[in-house]
């Protein structure tokens, strides 16, 4: 479905050349002075030095070939030589009637689908998320499904980080505290228990105990880097205690995602890529990529045309250790290998920029990437409390995931609470949805790179660029479309949405047309925060229309079937994009 800019431009191009001028000169721009037009076209300006003549002389030519069209209400050249366009509501309802039969909404998918591994998670076993685990989750997410929906084939990896030295401190601890354990008698050979000797609250004491504990006691750090070492070589109670802290994490993890509802295709670990590590870092020794410096194998990254050298990317260190650049490389020959994807994505904290240039340079110039796999970083910003500082608990600690969670869904309850009276199990549920709204919106309406306050009280009003206020928006549709129900009415799916006949239904028709712009752009760019602005811009066109028309109370019935009928669109349209952020809305509030 062509988009109402393009087919402006097409027009354009056909006044330009039937005025004796070139086509290219027929651009066309939404209006910058909506007061007087909604969309521009500036070519005339632009071909006067061509044709020596005088722009608004140019606009006249070309608006003169153009009156009797009706696609245009209005078309009109002003000086100095600007063309403003006003098209038809004839033309408008017709462009939202095929929208509304289009399975996206109008959207053309463009060439062939990518293939797309996206990386966001990035937790560590043994911990429980908190709130520097939240942008990667929300953003990841968001662009992983605007990806699926423009038709790419994408798989989002959580990648946990389960191979460090963490590992060897909480074995290391457990032994200290339950050393009667068969996973430390070296002479066991029977089958190690099925159960866990420890729960997830039990591992979000020790590690941080244990890792504290070794900060201050050498011979401790000592015995957890043996145990390390063990474990990484194959020790065989020491894998059977690994594998029980992979299982008892994953299924927190999972339980913490789900209700973020941020869901991961594969749960890959930086474990699985190690049988890579030791063939790629021979390669890279062998083509002449990596080399020793001080002790380490590195690999050059600088570039031509750098400003300043860059660090040389560290494979493995002077002890023999390798590093997050030797896993992550690892993981790159472990994706290409299993997907031979377009591209990579990372999602994860700005400052991580340059280790994922080092890591990116290294994987492209020794051939670990493949020439045509795109590497993309996408850089997060901080989450700050209202003190301007990265977000923490009262005390200075980090803020558990889920507190924040609880918190903000507390504040969207108290809200509630004071407007309506619900259940106490309906206020439960309605709150949690938006919360979750709250807590999204509030972090995916910024752009991905910048810092942004976490200011819970606007994040869960009900007012203004909030997600409550979205959600508010698809409620009052729906409750208006089910009281026309519960009155007898029935929506007639034959309806033909007639020409808007107010300002403000001109505006909602207008906003919807954006949608393809909104959705190609925040894919293109790989940025959510252009659909938030998008869907508030719409909501908005939506609650003016609303509190200006009488939807149920219109005695014309033609006219209010085609109300019904674009509201109903508005709604779909919204709850699709709710979607693409990664959350939905309840049936009332």
């Amino acid at each position: 479905m062509k988009k109402i800019i393009e087919i402006l431009k097409g027009k354009m191009e056909e006044g330009f050349e039937k005025a004796g001028y070139d086509a290219k000169y027929g651009f066309v721009s939404i209006s910058n002075r909506p007061d007087l037009c909604q969309y521009q076209c500036n070519g005339a300006m632009a071909a006067a030095k061509e044709y020596k003549k005088a722009p608004i002389q140019i606009a006249g030519d070309v608006v003169a070939n153009l009156q009797d069209d009706s696609v245009f209400e209005k078309i009109e050249a002003v000086n100095p030589g600007f063309i403003n366009i006003t098209v038809s509501g004839a033309f408008l309802a017709e462009q939202a009637e095929k929208m509304s039969k289009e399975e996206l909404f109008g959207i053309e998918k463009k060439g062939q689908p990518k293939t797309i591994i996206i990386d966001y998670g990035g937790p560590n076993v043994a911990k429980s998320l908190h709130v520097g685990h939240l942008r990667p989750a929300v953003v990841g997410e968001s662009v992983k499904r605007i990806c699926r929906f423009m038709g790419d084939k994408i798989f989002g990896d959580v990648h946990l980080g389960d191979w460090g030295l963490q590992i060897g401190l909480i074995i290391t601890e457990v032994k200290k505290r339950q050393p009667e354990l068969p996973y430390f008698d070296d002479a066991f050979d029977g089958e190690y228990p099925e159960e866990a000797p420890f729960s997830i609250r039990d591992l979000e004491e020790i590690y941080p105990y244990a890792s504290a504990y070794s900060k201050e006691h050498e011979d401790y750090l000592k015995e957890a880097q043996q145990v390390t070492a063990l474990f990484q070589d194959g020790h065989r109670g020491y894998r059977a205690l690994w594998e029980h802290i992979l299982d008892v994490s994953i299924t927190d993890l999972k339980k913490n995602y789900n209700k973020l509802n941020v869901e991961f295709d594969l749960w890959k670990k930086e474990s699985d890529v190690q049988e890579y590590v030791p063939g790629m870092v021979s390669r890279l020794k062998e083509d002449g990529y990596a080399y020793i410096s001080e002790g380490a194998l590195v690999v050059d990254v600088t570039e031509e045309g750098d400003k300043k050298e860059l660090p040389p990317c560290i494979i493995v260190k002077s002890n023999g250790a390798t590093l997050y650049a030797t896993t992550d490389l690892a993981t790159i020959v472990e994706r290409e290998k299993l997907f031979q994807p377009d591209e990579l994505i990372y999602v994860t904290d700005k400052r991580q920029n340059m280790h994922f240039t080092q890591v990116f340079r290294a994987a492209k110039k020794s051939g670990i990437a493949r020439p045509e796999t795109k590497l993309t970083f996408i850089g997060l910003g901080t989450m700050n409390g209202k003190d301007g500082k990265p977000f923490k608990t009262r005390d200075g600690g980090v803020l558990r995931l889920q507190a924040l969670r609880e918190e903000i869904n507390a504040e969207v309850y108290r809200k509630m609470k004071e407007n309506r009276d619900y259940s106490e199990a309906e206020a439960k549920e309605i709150s949690e949805k938006v919360g979750l709204a709250a807590l999204k919106y509030g972090d995916l309406s910024n752009q991905a790179a910048k810092d942004y306050i976490f200011d819970i009280e606007r994040f869960a009003s009900f007012e203004g660029n909030t997600g409550p206020y979205i959600l508010y928006t698809i409620v009052r549709i729906k409750s208006l479309l089910n009281k026309f129900k519960e009155n007898g009415g029935e929506i007639d799916e034959n309806t033909v949405l007639l020409s808007p006949i107010s300002e403000s239904e001109t505006e909602v028709y207008l906003t919807l047309n954006k949608f393809s712009d909104a959705v190609e752009s925040a894919y293109e760019d790989l940025a959510p925060h252009k659909i938030c602005q998008y869907i508030f811009e719409l909501s908005e066109a939506f609650n003016h229309f609303y509190h200006e028309t009488k939807i149920l109370a219109q005695t014309d019935e033609d006219r209010k079937a085609s109300y019904l009928k674009l509201i109903g669109l508005v709604q779909r349209v919204l709850e699709q994009c709710i979607e693409l952020l990664g959350f939905e809305a309840p049936e009332k509030m």
